[in-house]
């Protein structure tokens, strides 16, 4: 997510995929996780690990944060697609639940031609995995047609 200022001082953030980023935006996001993951005791430690300067990470240190990061209470709503047939909405929330993620809503309608639409809010802080690695271990599931994120919350401020 990228952040910016608006007239009333209110932060507007993005959802950007990392493969677009410039790089130091990128290193900065890695050097944080290794301080958070306490694989080095310091800054510099980190900086030269991910080959970043030290200003270029306190430039964009407070800006950049993993999707599922910055606040305890993150939720986030996905959307999917499933084929109509049993136990594949089971197969979904079993790997949440192994993620150790926790489901808070689950809205399912009337199967039409063969698929479902199902929603489902999940409280992330907690996961053992990321947030990209719960997604893509979700798409790969038989039976799960299409998945898309559709908005974070943080802290009760929706962002979608």
């Amino acid at each position: 997510m990228m952040s910016t200022k608006e007239n009333n001082n209110k932060e507007k953030f993005y959802l950007v995929r990392a493969d677009i980023l410039p790089e130091a935006i990128l290193k900065t996001a890695q050097a944080k996780e290794i301080i958070n993951k306490k694989k080095v005791e310091t800054v510099n430690q980190a900086v030269d690990k991910v080959g970043l300067s030290r200003s270029a990470f306190y430039k964009y240190r407070d800006g950049v944060f993993p999707l599922q990061d910055p606040l305890k209470g993150t939720i986030v709503s996905l959307s999917m697609l499933l084929e109509h047939e049993a136990g594949i909405l089971s197969k979904v929330l079993n790997t949440v639940a192994k993620a150790k993620a926790n489901i808070l809503t689950i809205n399912q309608n009337i199967p039409l031609q063969g698929v479902g639409h199902v929603t489902i809010s999940v409280e992330i802080a907690q996961m053992n995995i990321s947030l990209d690695k719960l997604l893509k271990n979700l798409n790969e599931l038989t039976g799960v047609v299409k998945l898309e994120l559709i908005g974070q919350a943080q802290g009760g401020n929706f962002h979608g």
